[in-house]
């Protein structure tokens, strides 16, 4: 077992493919992109999976693939081939905006990725342009269909942002009355990656549960899975589920189990901080498996408390507005 330094579990890894991506949600990012990296920079296959089977084989359990958008990457399934291989590993699931998904629905699922997030922020056409500047619902929508057709659990993912998407929550929640799926509402977070300042948080997790309560009254509590970073709902009658994810009040750090790893392979001990470890380039210096363990386990014994902490003791004191498509959603 995976420990760090405050006795919690590691199990869990969410490995970022790529900074690239096709779509350009004015909350993740500037209208004309980010200056992306260049492919050397870029993890190769053969990385990724060295650094993934080692980390099974230290621990982890579970590894979530991001992006990015995970499918603008053109060797991805051969990624997912070679993950699903790995011995130890319990669970392969993806993080996806679903334009490009739909053709690989059938491949993924033989490969057993287990599970889905799509993000989905609005359920209305124009809107949807308008917070990604563009035209891709209609595929969006097409993934969602596939995944469902081929029985893989989808998690919803929709971040709340006040004057954008609020008047979606509660289609959003009805969209669980019919469909077996988890629809999680996220708090806004400062990732814009063009440097302007967060103006802080509109729609917390209280709020928006307050919103969907005065239209669900009869809404319920459920048992929060281990280690969930969801509080997590049901509405009497409806097949799905509901969950809202506190990622900027952050008040689920105390149960943290996962790491993340970005696409140029350095190592985050917490979504808020600066990056602990360049994986990569000890790779590409010739280190032993050994040399690279002994690292990760150093950084695995200093993480943060919680993520203001991670905050506080970032290098660059200048504030965190790096884009989410650069160090893993």
């Amino acid at each position: 077992m995976l420990t760090d330094n405050h006795g919690r579990v590691i199990n869990y890894m969410r490995l970022a493919v790529t900074d690239r991506c096709n779509l350009r949600c004015f909350y993740c990012m500037p209208e004309d992109g980010l200056n992306w990296l260049s492919r050397t920079e870029l993890m190769s296959n053969d990385e990724m999976l060295r650094i993934c089977g080692l980390l099974v084989h230290m621990g982890i359990e579970r590894i979530r693939i991001t992006g990015g958008e995970p499918f603008v990457r053109k060797d991805i399934m051969q990624l997912l081939t070679g993950l699903s291989k790995l011995n130890g590993l319990k669970e392969l699931t993806m993080t996806t905006n679903g334009v490009l998904t739909a053709p690989h629905v059938a491949e993924m699922k033989a490969l057993g990725v287990s599970s889905v997030n799509l993000s989905l922020d609005t359920l209305d056409a124009n809107r949807f342009f308008t917070i990604t500047r563009r035209d891709e619902f209609a595929n969006v929508m097409n993934t969602l269909d596939e995944l469902l057709k081929h029985n893989i659990e989808i998690k919803i993912n929709a971040v709340v942002m006040d004057g954008k998407n609020t008047q979606d929550i509660i289609p959003m929640v009805e969209l669980t009355k019919d469909l077996p799926v988890s629809v999680r509402f996220i708090e806004e977070m400062p990732f814009n990656g063009d440097g302007h300042v967060y103006n802080g948080l509109q729609w917390d997790h209280v709020r928006i549960l307050n919103e969907i309560e005065a239209h669900y009254p009869t809404i319920t509590k459920l048992v929060d899975p281990l280690y969930s970073t969801s509080y997590n709902y049901h509405v009497p009658g409806h097949k799905g589920t509901v969950g809202i994810i506190a990622a900027y009040s952050r008040t689920f750090c105390g149960s943290c189990n996962r790491i993340r790893v970005t696409p140029q392979g350095t190592l985050k001990n917490c979504l808020y901080d600066d990056g602990v470890l360049n994986i990569k380039d000890l790779m590409r210096s010739g280190a032993s498996d050994g040399k690279i363990e002994q690292e990760l386990l150093k950084a695995f014994s200093n993480r943060p408390v919680d993520g203001w902490e991670a905050e506080r003791l970032r290098v660059e004191k200048t504030g965190v507005h790096e884009s989410m498509a650069t160090i893993g959603g």
